[in-house]
């Protein structure tokens, strides 16, 4: 997956609790193998209506949000079922951060795993942001976020609204790695294998009868 280090822009402001899996794609759509098109089941019940036509009041069916590559959510967002597809929606339609101030314990780390970063932060902070992000605060205009894993600070340029989050170090090396658990282990290869070799060593009886 690519490597996360440091992301600038649009942030869509999704000023709704308790979006759970299903909602981030819905169970029906989850038979459907990964393949080209699959951002396009993201949020699907929220973004079209029953005739398949887009909701014009949804917040990614409007410019510039569009293009948006980051997300400011409410609290307990991806709660629900397990389901992996719900990142895979995120991250095929182009969103790699969502902030908010608490997610699904498993969908946090299948965002780890697949090169999302979730940023948990305040609700009070995640209020000023939105309004930083919407021209709410003052600016009129729309402008973008930035977040940085290296310094693990959001900033919004255009009202100098910072705040910091915090993140497990294990987890922030695999995003700025861009490696799952498994890409994890096997950069570590060659000192597994000096171990091995060296207590194989140190206790020949357990290679078996030679």
């Amino acid at each position: 997956m690519t490597p996360f280090t440091a992301l600038t822009s649009v942030a869509a402001p999704l000023r709704l609790a308790n979006l759970d899996t299903d909602q981030i794609i819905p169970a029906r759509f989850l038979r459907h193998p990964r393949s080209p098109g699959y951002g396009n089941f993201l949020f699907h019940d929220l973004r079209f209506d029953s005739a398949g036509q887009e909701r014009r009041d949804f917040i990614l069916n409007r410019p510039p949000f569009r293009q948006a590559r980051i997300l400011v959510a409410g609290p307990n967002f991806g709660g629900g079922s397990s389901r992996e597809g719900a990142v895979f929606a995120l991250a095929d339609f182009g969103i790699r951060c969502v902030i908010a101030p608490s997610f699904g314990q498993i969908f946090y780390k299948n965002c780890i795993g697949n090169g999302v970063l979730p940023a948990r932060l305040a609700e009070d902070a995640i209020d000023r942001l939105m309004a930083a992000t919407t021209g709410e605060a003052g600016t009129g205009t729309v402008g973008p976020l930035c977040v940085d894993l290296q310094t693990q600070r959001i900033t919004a340029p255009q009202t100098a609204t910072a705040a910091a989050f915090e993140i497990e170090p294990f987890f922030r090396e695999m995003l700025l790695r861009g490696l799952n658990e498994i890409g994890m282990t096997q950069a570590h290869g060659a000192e597994i294998e000096a171990f091995e070799a060296a207590y194989l060593q140190r206790f020949p009886h357990i290679g078996g009868p030679g």
